[in-house]
């Protein structure tokens, strides 16, 4: 049985959120080549309210096309569009499900919103997802096998 994706579009990129603060992803986890800024159009579901499409600067990996996002920054960036438009939702839950067209994107942003249905047409679901963990440099007991 196929899963159907989320989107129109085919599938495409790969997602990484860093929940760490003290840990900035200046070099790709996959590949270890350096990353550089691009700027992109998440489309991100926040429990208890709906989705959202939020143009969003993160780390990029072209070799591996892995988008990498700071939740720190993500946190930041939801409270401020929140805080005007559903001040109740701010910490609640979410999950970045894709990307969005730019172009889509940008042509809607003067308008108050439009249907699911229609910003689905422009929403790309990623391919995969990947969790980030890391085990701060020091000194550790020699038993201690966690950082192996």
């Amino acid at each position: 049985m196929a899963r159907s994706s989320l989107g129109k579009l085919p599938k495409r990129y790969s997602f990484i959120l860093n929940p760490y603060t003290d840990a900035r992803l200046s070099r790709c986890p996959k590949c270890n080549k350096l990353t550089y800024l691009r700027k992109f159009v998440l489309f991100i579901h926040i429990e208890q309210w709906g989705s959202l499409a939020l143009g969003k600067t993160c780390r990029y990996c072209s070799h591996c096309e892995l988008i990498m996002a700071h939740k720190d920054e993500l946190d930041a960036e939801l409270a401020r569009s929140f805080s005007q438009l559903a001040p109740e939702v701010i910490g609640n839950d979410y999950m970045v499900m894709g990307t969005v067209e730019k172009k889509a994107w940008e042509a809607g942003l003067g308008r108050s919103g439009q249907p699911l249905t229609e910003a689905l047409k422009h929403v790309a679901q990623f391919k995969r997802y990947y969790d980030f963990h890391y085990k701060p440099a020091g000194w550790y007991p020699a038993d201690d096998k966690s950082g192996k």
